[in-house]
């Protein structure tokens, strides 16, 4: 896939004839155009609902009441450990300590709320400007693909929204050096480590689709996969040590989705090597 990587002439679809570069560019404008007008969008809805946005969602994490603490404390209650997996009060308070740190910061918010709000207009952008390089044969294997990369980025930012944010938050919020350093963050310094937190989340749920691709361009294989469990499985559980608080629970807890999707990641190499020996056979026979 040369130049022709990226789509045919969009007079004719059929056409086989390569666009040049500055047509490929052209196209690539226009694709950029409707996601950053999808992002505003998005952004739209964000100041329509800002206090929501700001209050319940951002600073969720912040408030005692947050689902999470209440389910988290319910759970160690019914499995008989007590207030064990119950978190602490927080108790924080923050400051902006810039003239236009506050107002600064509101349009950084709309910005990331827009990118999640049309995450799969933008996925679906992106999508369109390379399917016209995949052959029939290749389309008809990643139906569904948009679908399956916003449900797992959905799912990615849920689970670090509801449950490596809060960790992270109280952990932090509760650990001092000595008793007399009090911990009063800056809203920036909130933001900086919480949204790439997230946002990294949905990203590394992924992991099986980036696994599938890979294994469809032969870069990876279910084999090397199994040979490295041992050291992925080390990886996640220092992972999931650095983002927790230091009990085996909340370990569990962070480690059993990222395992889950390693497996899942496995299976589907392993699932692309049978279909590629079913064609060799096939092209044999």
């Amino acid at each position: 896939m040369a130049l022709s990587l990226f789509g045919r002439s969009r007079r004719n679809p059929e056409e086989k004839a390569e666009m040049s570069f500055i047509e490929h560019l052209e196209v690539l404008r226009g694709h950029l155009f409707r996601s950053v007008l999808a992002i505003a969008v998005g952004a739209v809805v964000f100041i329509i609902y800002n206090t929501f946005f700001v209050r319940e969602v951002l600073m969720g994490p912040t408030h005692a009441d947050f689902p999470t603490y209440k389910w988290l404390c319910r759970l160690g209650h019914a499995i008989g450990l007590g207030d064990n997996m119950c978190m602490k009060d927080i108790g924080l308070k923050m400051q902006s300590t810039s003239v236009s740190g506050q107002f600064s910061m509101y349009f950084t918010l709309i910005f990331i709320g827009g990118i999640i709000v049309a995450f799969p207009y933008i996925f679906w952008e992106f999508w369109r400007f390379i399917k016209p390089a995949l052959t029939k044969k290749e389309l008809s294997k990643t139906r569904g693909v948009i679908f399956w990369v916003s449900l797992l980025f959905f799912l990615g930012i849920t689970f670090g929204y509801f449950i490596i944010a809060p960790y992270t938050v109280n952990f932090f919020a509760n650990f001092q050096l000595d008793e007399n350093i009090e911990n009063r963050w800056t809203i920036t310094s909130y933001i900086d480590t919480l949204v790439p937190l997230i946002l990294g989340t949905g990203l590394a749920f992924q992991l099986p689709l980036v696994m599938f691709f890979l294994a469809k361009v032969g870069l990876m294989s279910p084999d090397f996969l199994r040979r490295n469990r041992k050291y992925a499985i080390v990886i996640i559980l220092i992972l999931a040590g650095i983002i927790t608080p230091p009990d085996v629970i909340s370990q569990i807890i962070c480690t059993i989705p990222l395992m889950l999707l390693y497996e899942i990641s496995i299976w589907l190499t392993a699932k692309v090597q049978k279909e590629k020996e079913l064609e060799e056979k096939e092209e044999w026979s």
